[in-house]
């Protein structure tokens, strides 16, 4: 839908955002005086006033300037700006759809980038906790589509999610850390890519690029030993780390290994996200270094999408990719796939998890594609001379048509939800997710969707996350993603990171012993994730025997966390909602 005219009666960026979110949401696209549009007229006002938010919508609608408004109350036990914040999002999506007639989005007004923190937030808070400490999920699932107007799906997904998470999440002692190496370069750059990459260049500059990673390896060295710090996951990515020469590569993994490993780690991951840039020698180095995950990233098994999308490998390579790995060793092995690549259509999809699906990963992660800034893709769809339909891109309706066939086909085989998150202008307004065996739930994953684990950032466009539990904010360091920068500048990120770690860290000396912490009061002690049965060398990885499809979901979740939950949500509920 097209407006013009468009007025905000707000400065503050934040509200702006937020509008924009929900005009994305229902794909409102703001134009020029020269251009149709749907309304002529499209004013949006808010005032806080009493301890109620009301917002306003003057549009057109049939040729009639109309003016309605929605009133919601400020709940008085949520932080006040971020409850006036998310009260004017819901307002505007309300009157927006009653409005226009328009059907509701999955995830309603949660735009936000790791949607289970609130389920996460509720918990700590001990909301949804009997006094008897058993989840309820029918209340917490209730409030997920009262207060953000989430489909019963969706909320269904994020508290499955979220449950499964727990027992990764119970340990939140603010010495156990995360690593984070960016190696930011890729053989080439695809359409819809908008990761800080740069191509592979010459030897002068990766050997430049080389000495400062050292020097930044090495100072982070120095903050783990003065703050006493256990490593739990490292993860090498970018980029695509292992599109480095085996020298380099080699060199890399040997400097993160020395530094970083120790017996705390619990997981190593490096990203091999192209199968046309492994090689044995790079798998020697993986498997000499104690590597325990590896991505490869297929993102559809269809060469024609591949050759599309600026792919540089065929799908014969996956698999070729997929026969070495399991032939040198015994790690856990994720494939990227993405719905709503250009041209393809549901029965591509198909195929692809078919064909993923034959070769056994231990992960699998479903991407929908997002019109990321910076990408070709998206430049070439703003300009005025291309529109969607030039690229065959699938509309909303049909990606969320393939992610449930995806999901149908992972469940069948075992496969359950463990990670998610979402982006901005993403296909089908649904979400990526990650599905694994039971066991092979990736740490890191986890941790740096829930952001309350310290993450030491390393390399170029890495980031460095501290969590400050005492004013319950996350605070952060950016090192430049221009790699020009990075390399000129990297004493300057080094003491950002340093500074940063001190806001909210003592030295070790000096700290007293910390106490663990439990991810909410009254919750049962889960039990540990086992880690995944070991694949045989030298051989394909076992089959999995089918489990029974019989169990109700609140006994499949109780299964899998170790965690007492109610019973499933009412079918009364859901029919009450529809």
């Amino acid at each position: 839908m097209r407006v013009k005219n468009f007025k905000l009666n707000d400065n503050d960026e934040v509200i702006k955002k937020i509008v924009g979110e929900v005009l994305r949401a229902f794909h409102i696209e703001i134009v020029d005086e020269d251009r149709a549009a749907d309304s002529n007229i499209f004013e949006i006002e808010n005032a806080v006033k009493n301890g109620k938010v009301t917002t306003f919508l003057t549009a057109e609608k049939d040729g009639q300037r109309e003016r309605v408004g929605e009133v919601s109350a400020i709940n008085p036990e949520e932080r006040e700006g971020a409850e006036i914040h998310r009260l004017v999002k819901r307002n505007l999506y309300n009157i927006i759809r009653k409005f226009f007639n328009l059907p509701g989005v999955p995830y309603g007004i949660m735009h936000g980038v790791r949607p289970t923190k609130i389920i996460h937030r509720f918990l700590r808070q001990g909301y949804g906790v009997t006094s008897h400490g058993v989840i309820d999920r029918d209340k917490i699932s209730r409030r997920l589509r009262e207060d953000y107007f989430v489909s019963y799906e969706k909320s269904r997904l994020l508290l499955e999610v979220s449950l499964r998470q727990l027992p990764i999440l119970k340990d939140e002692d603010p010495k156990v850390i995360g690593v984070y190496v960016g190696i930011p370069f890729c053989r080439t750059r695809c359409l819809y890519c908008s990761f800080p990459s740069n191509i592979l260049p010459g030897e002068e500059k990766i050997s430049e690029f080389m000495e400062v990673l050292s020097r930044d390896i090495d100072a982070a060295t120095e903050e783990i030993k003065r703050y006493g710090f256990k490593v739990e996951s490292i993860y090498i990515g970018g980029g695509t780390p292992t599109s480095l020469p085996e020298k380099f590569f080699n060199e890399m993994m040997q400097k993160v290994f020395v530094a970083f490993h120790s017996e705390s780690v619990k997981e190593f991951t490096v990203e091999a996200g192209r199968p046309d840039t492994l090689t044995p020698e790079k798998i020697s180095a993986m498997k000499k270094f104690k590597v325990t995950r590896i991505s490869i990233n297929p993102q559809t098994m269809q060469n024609k999408t591949l050759e599309r999308i600026g792919r540089q490998h065929t799908a014969e390579q996956i698999i070729s990719a997929f026969d070495d790995l399991r032939a040198a060793g015994d790690w856990k092995i994720n494939a990227d796939l993405i719905l709503g690549l250009p041209g393809e259509k549901i029965s591509d999809v198909r195929d692809t998890l078919e064909k993923v699906l034959s070769l056994e990963p231990d992960d699998v992660t479903l991407h929908a594609l997002a019109l990321k800034r910076g990408s070709k893709l998206q430049m070439r769809l703003a300009d005025k001379l291309n529109s969607p339909e030039d690229f065959d891109l699938p509309e909303d309706a049909e990606v969320r048509k393939m992610s449930d066939i995806a999901e149908k086909m992972l469940r069948e085989k075992n496969y359950m939800p463990y990670y998610l998150y979402r982006q901005g202008y993403i296909s089908g307004q649904i979400e990526n997710v990650g599905y694994c065996r039971k066991g092979a739930e990736g740490i890191y994953n986890v941790r740096i969707m829930d952001e309350r684990q310290t993450i030491l950032g390393v390399g170029s466009a890495a980031t460095t996350k501290v969590p400050d539990l005492k004013e319950e904010r996350l605070k952060a360091a950016f090192n430049a993603k221009d790699l020009t920068t990075y390399l000129r500048d990297i004493e300057k990120y080094i003491d950002g990171r340093s500074k940063l770690l001190a806001e909210v860290y003592e030295p070790a000396e000096n700290i007293p012993a910390v106490e663990e912490v439990s991810p909410a009061e009254n919750i049962p002690v889960v039990e540990e994730v086992s880690p995944a049965e070991s694949v045989p060398k030298n051989s394909s990885a076992p089959k999995n025997k089918k489990r029974k499809k019989s169990k109700k979901f609140a006994e499949k979740i109780s299964e899998d966390s170790g965690v007492e939950i109610a019973g499933e949500i009412s079918e009364e509920v859901k029919k009450s909602e529809e």
